[in-house]
């Protein structure tokens, strides 16, 4: 019998920021999820906080040469490879930033097994219903090691 894939939903910062460095351990992320080793999970609000971000955010445009063709079509790529959840109910967990409550139902709304993200307000919970929260590197090391 076939093991079963990690459900994963890889927050907005993890997301910029493999736009933002292609060498970097959020787009090895990305690319194992394109392997297959995990389920990657996403809703339109985490596309679209990705998307807004990348266009709008002031400390980040500047300081990076990109179009916004480039981000169009790396969100329909992020669209076109991971699993769109629906049906996600509204939650209100994260009191110091509200915005983040998206990804725990995301994740929570497909029983996800781990959420990745640099979001300090998300990794100070390490932990919602189950499912682990994680840095980037803790989660390689975990795909590395299993």
């Amino acid at each position: 019998m076939p093991k079963e894939l990690l459900k994963v939903v890889l927050d907005t910062t993890i997301l910029v920021s493999a736009f933002l460095t292609p060498g970097g351990l959020s787009r090895e992320i990305l690319r194992l999820a394109s392997l297959h080793l995990f389920e990657f999970l996403s809703s339109e609000e985490i596309l679209e906080e990705t998307r807004l971000s990348l266009l709008f955010k002031n400390h980040i445009r500047p300081k990076y040469p990109y179009t916004d063709a480039q981000v169009e079509e790396f969100i329909v790529a992020l669209r076109e490879s991971c699993m769109m959840v629906t049906d996600i109910h509204p939650l209100s967990v994260v009191k110091q930033d509200p915005k983040d409550d998206k990804i725990l139902a995301c994740a929570l709304a497909q029983k996800a097994h781990d959420i990745i993200s640099r979001d300090v307000h998300l990794l100070d919970l390490k932990e919602y219903q189950g499912i682990k929260i994680l840095k980037p590197e803790d989660f390689i090391w975990f795909l590395r090691n299993q």
